[in-house]
Protein backbone atom coordinates (compact mmCIF):
# COMPACT_ATOMS: atom_id res chain seq x y z
CA UNK A 1 0.00 0.00 0.00
CA UNK A 2 2.93 2.00 0.72
CA UNK A 3 4.70 1.25 -2.09
CA UNK A 4 1.45 2.07 -4.18
CA UNK A 5 0.85 5.25 -2.54
CA UNK A 6 4.69 5.97 -3.01
CA UNK A 7 4.71 5.35 -6.72
CA UNK A 8 1.85 7.58 -7.02
CA UNK A 9 3.18 10.27 -5.30
CA UNK A 10 6.34 9.82 -7.58
CA UNK A 11 4.01 10.09 -10.74
CA UNK A 12 2.35 12.99 -9.53
CA UNK A 13 5.72 14.75 -9.12
CA UNK A 14 7.06 13.87 -12.28
CA UNK A 15 4.21 14.95 -14.28
CA UNK A 16 4.30 18.48 -12.35
CA UNK A 17 8.04 18.26 -13.24
CA UNK A 18 7.16 17.38 -16.85
CA UNK A 19 4.67 20.17 -17.32
CA UNK A 20 7.15 22.59 -15.33
CA UNK A 21 10.05 21.83 -17.81
CA UNK A 22 7.23 21.84 -20.80
CA UNK A 23 6.27 25.29 -19.79
CA UNK A 24 9.99 26.86 -18.86
CA UNK A 25 11.10 25.63 -22.65
CA UNK A 26 7.99 27.58 -24.32
CA UNK A 27 7.34 31.24 -24.87
CA UNK A 28 4.27 32.56 -25.43
CA UNK A 29 3.33 34.96 -28.25
CA UNK A 30 -0.68 36.07 -28.76
CA UNK A 31 -2.39 36.73 -32.17
CA UNK A 32 -5.74 38.87 -31.72
CA UNK A 33 -7.08 38.92 -34.84
CA UNK A 34 -10.78 38.45 -36.87
CA UNK A 35 -11.40 34.90 -37.60
CA UNK A 36 -15.02 36.04 -37.82
CA UNK A 37 -17.06 39.09 -38.66
CA UNK A 38 -16.90 41.38 -41.60
CA UNK A 39 -12.90 41.12 -41.15
CA UNK A 40 -12.45 37.71 -41.37
CA UNK A 41 -11.06 37.10 -44.34
CA UNK A 42 -8.72 39.32 -43.58
CA UNK A 43 -8.05 37.50 -40.69
CA UNK A 44 -7.65 34.49 -42.98
CA UNK A 45 -4.53 36.26 -45.16
CA UNK A 46 -3.11 37.25 -41.46
CA UNK A 47 -2.63 34.32 -40.08
CA UNK A 48 -0.95 32.32 -43.52
CA UNK A 49 1.80 34.85 -42.54
CA UNK A 50 2.47 34.10 -39.43
CA UNK A 51 2.33 30.35 -39.56
CA UNK A 52 4.28 30.37 -42.49
CA UNK A 53 7.12 32.70 -40.69
CA UNK A 54 6.87 30.63 -37.71
CA UNK A 55 7.26 27.23 -39.61
CA UNK A 56 10.37 28.79 -40.87
CA UNK A 57 11.63 30.10 -37.36
CA UNK A 58 9.46 28.18 -34.30
CA UNK A 59 12.00 28.88 -31.89
CA UNK A 60 14.09 31.74 -30.51
CA UNK A 61 16.86 31.86 -27.48
CA UNK A 62 16.52 28.02 -27.23
CA UNK A 63 12.50 27.65 -26.43
CA UNK A 64 9.71 26.62 -28.47
CA UNK A 65 7.70 29.47 -29.69
CA UNK A 66 3.51 29.22 -29.07
CA UNK A 67 1.19 30.89 -30.70
CA UNK A 68 -1.96 31.38 -29.27
CA UNK A 69 -4.52 32.70 -30.97
CA UNK A 70 -8.29 34.61 -29.89
CA UNK A 71 -10.91 35.98 -32.07
CA UNK A 72 -11.45 39.36 -31.89
CA UNK A 73 -14.68 38.88 -33.76
CA UNK A 74 -13.82 42.22 -36.30
CA UNK A 75 -15.17 44.31 -32.98
CA UNK A 76 -13.46 46.79 -31.28
CA UNK A 77 -14.38 46.21 -27.97
CA UNK A 78 -13.60 41.98 -28.52
CA UNK A 79 -10.15 43.63 -30.05
CA UNK A 80 -9.08 44.71 -26.30
CA UNK A 81 -10.76 41.91 -24.66
CA UNK A 82 -8.60 39.90 -27.18
CA UNK A 83 -5.35 41.27 -25.68
CA UNK A 84 -6.06 41.17 -22.09
CA UNK A 85 -7.12 37.30 -22.57
CA UNK A 86 -3.69 36.59 -24.37
CA UNK A 87 -1.89 38.98 -21.80
CA UNK A 88 -3.39 38.41 -18.58
CA UNK A 89 -4.68 34.29 -19.13
CA UNK A 90 -2.19 33.13 -21.47
CA UNK A 91 0.79 35.36 -20.10
CA UNK A 92 1.97 35.75 -23.25
CA UNK A 93 5.28 38.28 -23.90
CA UNK A 94 4.09 39.64 -27.45
CA UNK A 95 0.68 40.23 -29.34
CA UNK A 96 0.21 40.78 -33.14
CA UNK A 97 -2.75 42.68 -34.16
CA UNK A 98 -2.67 43.54 -38.00
CA UNK A 99 -6.09 43.90 -39.51
CA UNK A 100 -7.11 46.21 -39.48
CA UNK A 101 -6.62 49.76 -37.47
CA UNK A 102 -9.75 49.67 -35.84
CA UNK A 103 -8.75 46.41 -33.69
CA UNK A 104 -5.39 48.01 -33.52
CA UNK A 105 -6.12 50.76 -31.84
CA UNK A 106 -7.87 49.33 -28.64
CA UNK A 107 -5.97 46.33 -28.67
CA UNK A 108 -2.74 48.56 -28.78
CA UNK A 109 -4.30 50.61 -25.52
CA UNK A 110 -4.68 47.70 -23.69
CA UNK A 111 -1.16 45.85 -24.33
CA UNK A 112 0.97 49.51 -24.09
CA UNK A 113 -0.94 49.91 -20.68
CA UNK A 114 0.19 46.33 -19.60
CA UNK A 115 3.98 46.61 -20.71
CA UNK A 116 3.75 43.86 -23.52
CA UNK A 117 5.31 44.93 -27.33
CA UNK A 118 2.77 45.13 -29.73
CA UNK A 119 3.45 44.88 -33.11
CA UNK A 120 0.72 45.40 -36.10
CA UNK A 121 1.37 44.24 -39.39
CA UNK A 122 -0.77 45.95 -41.69
CA UNK A 123 -2.72 48.87 -39.33
CA UNK A 124 -1.82 52.18 -41.38
CA UNK A 125 -3.86 54.57 -38.92
CA UNK A 126 -1.51 56.38 -36.79
CA UNK A 127 -3.10 56.32 -34.26
CA UNK A 128 -1.88 52.50 -33.44
CA UNK A 129 1.07 53.93 -32.50
CA UNK A 130 0.17 57.53 -31.31
CA UNK A 131 1.50 58.09 -27.35
CA UNK A 132 1.66 54.06 -26.97
CA UNK A 133 5.41 53.06 -26.34
CA UNK A 134 5.28 49.66 -26.44
CA UNK A 135 2.94 49.16 -29.95
CA UNK A 136 5.15 49.49 -33.36
CA UNK A 137 4.13 48.42 -36.68
CA UNK A 138 5.92 46.84 -40.35
CA UNK A 139 3.77 48.84 -42.90
CA UNK A 140 3.60 52.26 -43.84
CA UNK A 141 0.94 54.94 -42.22
CA UNK A 142 -1.94 56.58 -43.98
CA UNK A 143 -0.45 59.94 -43.98
CA UNK A 144 2.12 58.85 -46.52
CA UNK A 145 -0.03 56.53 -48.56
CA UNK A 146 -2.62 59.17 -48.54
CA UNK A 147 -0.41 61.79 -49.41
CA UNK A 148 1.30 59.48 -52.76
CA UNK A 149 -2.08 58.64 -53.70
CA UNK A 150 -3.36 62.20 -54.49
CA UNK A 151 -0.14 63.21 -55.64
CA UNK A 152 -0.40 60.25 -58.12
CA UNK A 153 -3.99 61.55 -58.73
CA UNK A 154 -3.14 64.89 -59.32
CA UNK A 155 0.23 64.74 -60.85
CA UNK A 156 0.16 61.42 -62.77
CA UNK A 157 -2.98 61.34 -64.05
CA UNK A 158 -3.99 64.62 -64.50
CA UNK A 159 -7.73 64.45 -62.41
CA UNK A 160 -8.48 67.66 -60.78
CA UNK A 161 -11.98 67.22 -59.45
CA UNK A 162 -12.33 63.84 -57.03
CA UNK A 163 -14.99 62.45 -54.85
CA UNK A 164 -14.46 60.48 -51.72
CA UNK A 165 -16.88 57.46 -50.38
CA UNK A 166 -16.15 56.48 -46.85
CA UNK A 167 -16.38 53.73 -44.30
CA UNK A 168 -17.38 55.94 -41.26
CA UNK A 169 -17.41 52.88 -39.22
CA UNK A 170 -13.82 52.18 -39.79
CA UNK A 171 -10.75 54.29 -38.32
CA UNK A 172 -8.63 53.60 -41.83
CA UNK A 173 -11.50 54.23 -43.66
CA UNK A 174 -11.85 57.78 -42.14
CA UNK A 175 -8.19 58.72 -41.21
CA UNK A 176 -7.21 57.64 -45.05
CA UNK A 177 -9.62 59.78 -46.67
CA UNK A 178 -8.54 63.16 -44.79
CA UNK A 179 -5.32 62.75 -45.49
CA UNK A 180 -6.27 61.90 -49.45
CA UNK A 181 -8.25 65.09 -48.60
CA UNK A 182 -5.70 67.35 -47.81
CA UNK A 183 -3.12 66.58 -50.27
CA UNK A 184 -5.49 66.72 -52.76
CA UNK A 185 -6.86 70.19 -52.40
CA UNK A 186 -3.09 71.27 -51.19
CA UNK A 187 -2.22 70.35 -54.99
CA UNK A 188 -4.91 72.47 -56.60
CA UNK A 189 -7.44 69.60 -56.54
CA UNK A 190 -11.12 69.78 -55.81
CA UNK A 191 -13.35 67.16 -53.62
CA UNK A 192 -16.05 67.44 -55.42
CA UNK A 193 -18.61 65.10 -53.30
CA UNK A 194 -17.89 63.32 -49.80
CA UNK A 195 -20.40 60.86 -48.69
CA UNK A 196 -20.20 58.30 -46.57
CA UNK A 197 -21.48 54.42 -45.58
CA UNK A 198 -21.14 51.50 -43.03
CA UNK A 199 -19.37 48.22 -43.30
CA UNK A 200 -21.45 45.54 -44.20
CA UNK A 201 -23.87 47.89 -46.68
CA UNK A 202 -25.21 46.59 -49.78
CA UNK A 203 -26.81 49.40 -51.42
CA UNK A 204 -24.87 52.32 -52.59
CA UNK A 205 -26.86 53.58 -55.62
CA UNK A 206 -27.41 57.09 -53.27
CA UNK A 207 -23.89 58.35 -52.62
CA UNK A 208 -23.34 56.93 -56.32
CA UNK A 209 -25.67 58.87 -58.09
CA UNK A 210 -24.17 61.94 -56.01
CA UNK A 211 -20.63 61.11 -57.25
CA UNK A 212 -22.00 60.74 -60.79
CA UNK A 213 -23.83 64.24 -60.43
CA UNK A 214 -20.73 66.16 -59.17
CA UNK A 215 -19.19 64.65 -62.45
CA UNK A 216 -16.06 63.51 -60.42
CA UNK A 217 -13.07 62.27 -62.82
CA UNK A 218 -12.16 59.83 -60.22
CA UNK A 219 -13.81 57.90 -57.04
CA UNK A 220 -11.03 57.26 -54.05
CA UNK A 221 -12.89 54.59 -51.70
CA UNK A 222 -9.96 53.84 -48.78
CA UNK A 223 -12.11 50.74 -47.82
CA UNK A 224 -12.42 47.05 -47.14
CA UNK A 225 -12.20 45.33 -50.52
CA UNK A 226 -15.84 42.75 -50.17
CA UNK A 227 -17.36 46.69 -49.54
CA UNK A 228 -15.53 48.26 -52.52
CA UNK A 229 -16.23 45.29 -54.41
CA UNK A 230 -19.76 46.11 -54.29
CA UNK A 231 -19.27 49.71 -55.03
CA UNK A 232 -17.11 49.49 -58.01
CA UNK A 233 -19.88 46.84 -59.61
CA UNK A 234 -22.92 49.11 -59.02
CA UNK A 235 -20.90 52.28 -59.98
CA UNK A 236 -19.92 50.91 -63.06
CA UNK A 237 -23.35 49.94 -63.10
CA UNK A 238 -24.76 53.12 -62.66
CA UNK A 239 -22.69 54.74 -65.65
CA UNK A 240 -19.62 56.09 -63.55
CA UNK A 241 -16.64 56.66 -65.99
CA UNK A 242 -13.97 57.70 -64.12
CA UNK A 243 -11.29 56.07 -62.03
CA UNK A 244 -11.20 53.68 -59.13
CA UNK A 245 -8.60 54.50 -56.58
CA UNK A 246 -8.20 53.12 -52.94
CA UNK A 247 -5.18 51.98 -50.22
CA UNK A 248 -3.80 49.35 -49.45
CA UNK A 249 -6.79 46.97 -48.36
CA UNK A 250 -7.70 46.64 -51.99
CA UNK A 251 -4.75 45.11 -53.13
CA UNK A 252 -6.51 41.59 -52.22
CA UNK A 253 -7.07 38.87 -54.86
CA UNK A 254 -10.51 38.40 -53.73
CA UNK A 255 -11.13 42.04 -54.97
CA UNK A 256 -10.56 40.99 -58.24
CA UNK A 257 -12.81 37.98 -58.04
CA UNK A 258 -15.79 39.74 -56.86
CA UNK A 259 -15.64 42.60 -58.56
CA UNK A 260 -14.60 41.17 -61.81
CA UNK A 261 -14.56 43.15 -64.79
CA UNK A 262 -15.71 46.54 -62.67
CA UNK A 263 -11.85 46.61 -60.92
CA UNK A 264 -10.38 46.65 -64.01
CA UNK A 265 -8.08 49.95 -63.88
CA UNK A 266 -8.02 50.74 -59.90
CA UNK A 267 -4.95 51.56 -58.73
CA UNK A 268 -4.00 51.36 -55.10
CA UNK A 269 -1.25 51.78 -52.77
CA UNK A 270 0.52 48.74 -51.14
CA UNK A 271 3.29 47.27 -49.37
CA UNK A 272 4.49 44.72 -51.96
CA UNK A 273 3.56 43.25 -54.90
CA UNK A 274 4.93 39.59 -56.51
CA UNK A 275 7.08 41.69 -59.39
CA UNK A 276 10.21 40.17 -60.90
CA UNK A 277 11.95 43.56 -61.45
CA UNK A 278 11.04 44.09 -57.49
CA UNK A 279 11.88 40.47 -56.44
CA UNK A 280 15.34 40.57 -57.85
CA UNK A 281 16.29 43.58 -55.77
CA UNK A 282 15.00 42.27 -52.35
CA UNK A 283 16.13 38.44 -51.43
CA UNK A 284 14.53 38.43 -48.22
CA UNK A 285 10.86 38.66 -50.35
CA UNK A 286 12.11 35.80 -53.25
CA UNK A 287 12.18 33.55 -50.41
CA UNK A 288 9.05 34.36 -49.20
CA UNK A 289 7.22 34.28 -52.52
CA UNK A 290 9.04 30.79 -52.99
CA UNK A 291 8.06 29.34 -49.63
CA UNK A 292 4.36 30.95 -49.89
CA UNK A 293 3.27 29.34 -53.25
CA UNK A 294 5.11 26.15 -51.96
CA UNK A 295 2.57 25.55 -49.20
CA UNK A 296 -0.44 27.74 -49.89
CA UNK A 297 -0.29 27.12 -53.82
CA UNK A 298 -1.66 30.68 -54.37
CA UNK A 299 -0.53 34.06 -55.30
CA UNK A 300 1.35 36.27 -52.17
CA UNK A 301 -0.78 38.78 -50.76
CA UNK A 302 0.34 42.15 -48.99
CA UNK A 303 -0.98 41.28 -46.04
CA UNK A 304 0.56 37.98 -45.70
CA UNK A 305 3.52 39.44 -46.24
CA UNK A 306 3.21 41.64 -43.12
CA UNK A 307 2.08 39.65 -40.81
CA UNK A 308 5.23 37.13 -41.40
CA UNK A 309 7.56 40.21 -41.86
CA UNK A 310 5.80 41.13 -37.59
CA UNK A 311 6.68 37.96 -36.60
CA UNK A 312 10.13 37.76 -38.05
CA UNK A 313 10.67 41.14 -36.45
CA UNK A 314 9.59 39.78 -33.14
CA UNK A 315 11.52 37.01 -32.88
CA UNK A 316 14.60 39.37 -34.41
CA UNK A 317 14.13 41.22 -31.20
CA UNK A 318 14.20 39.14 -28.54
CA UNK A 319 17.07 37.88 -30.07
CA UNK A 320 19.23 41.15 -29.82
CA UNK A 321 17.40 41.94 -26.41
CA UNK A 322 18.60 38.21 -25.16
CA UNK A 323 15.67 38.03 -22.92
CA UNK A 324 12.10 37.51 -22.69
CA UNK A 325 11.46 40.21 -20.71
CA UNK A 326 8.84 42.50 -22.44
CA UNK A 327 10.84 46.01 -21.32
CA UNK A 328 13.68 44.80 -23.25
CA UNK A 329 12.05 43.61 -25.89
CA UNK A 330 10.18 46.67 -26.22
CA UNK A 331 13.79 48.20 -26.58
CA UNK A 332 14.94 46.48 -29.01
CA UNK A 333 12.08 46.82 -31.15
CA UNK A 334 12.67 51.09 -31.13
CA UNK A 335 16.21 50.47 -31.92
CA UNK A 336 15.07 48.40 -34.95
CA UNK A 337 17.26 49.70 -38.24
CA UNK A 338 16.96 48.29 -41.77
CA UNK A 339 15.70 44.96 -40.45
CA UNK A 340 16.23 42.70 -43.54
CA UNK A 341 11.98 42.11 -44.09
CA UNK A 342 10.20 40.33 -47.31
CA UNK A 343 8.33 43.34 -47.98
CA UNK A 344 11.40 45.60 -47.72
CA UNK A 345 13.87 47.13 -44.94
CA UNK A 346 12.02 48.05 -41.65
CA UNK A 347 13.22 50.90 -39.96
CA UNK A 348 11.56 52.07 -36.64
CA UNK A 349 11.55 55.57 -36.51
CA UNK A 350 10.68 57.89 -32.97
CA UNK A 351 6.85 56.82 -32.86
CA UNK A 352 7.26 53.07 -33.22
CA UNK A 353 6.60 53.50 -37.22
CA UNK A 354 8.31 51.54 -39.91
CA UNK A 355 9.92 53.83 -42.46
CA UNK A 356 9.74 52.45 -45.83
CA UNK A 357 8.45 52.89 -49.71
CA UNK A 358 5.09 52.58 -51.14
CA UNK A 359 4.28 50.40 -54.07
CA UNK A 360 1.31 51.93 -56.55
CA UNK A 361 -0.31 48.45 -58.28
CA UNK A 362 -3.40 48.61 -61.13
CA UNK A 363 -5.69 45.65 -62.33
CA UNK A 364 -5.18 44.71 -65.67
CA UNK A 365 -6.75 41.90 -67.16
CA UNK A 366 -7.73 40.69 -64.04
CA UNK A 367 -4.44 40.49 -62.04
CA UNK A 368 -2.43 43.18 -59.80
CA UNK A 369 -0.08 44.64 -62.08
CA UNK A 370 3.07 46.61 -60.64
CA UNK A 371 2.73 50.31 -61.08
CA UNK A 372 4.89 52.52 -59.29
CA UNK A 373 7.19 52.78 -56.39
CA UNK A 374 7.09 56.20 -54.21
CA UNK A 375 10.15 56.28 -51.06
CA UNK A 376 9.09 58.62 -48.42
Amino acid sequence: MKRNLFLLTLMAFMIIFGLTTLAQDVVKLGIAEPMTGAMAVGGELCMKGYQLAYEQNPTVLGKKVELVLVDNKSDKVEAANAVSRLIEKERVIGVFVSYGSSMAIPGGEVANKAGIPLISGTATNPLVTQGKEYVFRACFIDPFQGEVMARYTYDNLGIKKAALLVDIAQDYSVGLANFYKKTFEELGGEIVCDVKYNTGDQDFSAQLSQIINSDAEALFFPGYFGDVALIAIQGRELGFTGKYLGGDTLHNPTLIELAKEAAEGLICSTFFVDDEALLKTNPEAEKFVRLYREKYNESPNAVSILTYDSYNLMLDAITRAGSFNPAAIRDALAATKDFPAAGGAITINEIGDSVKPAVLVKIVNGDFKYEATVNP
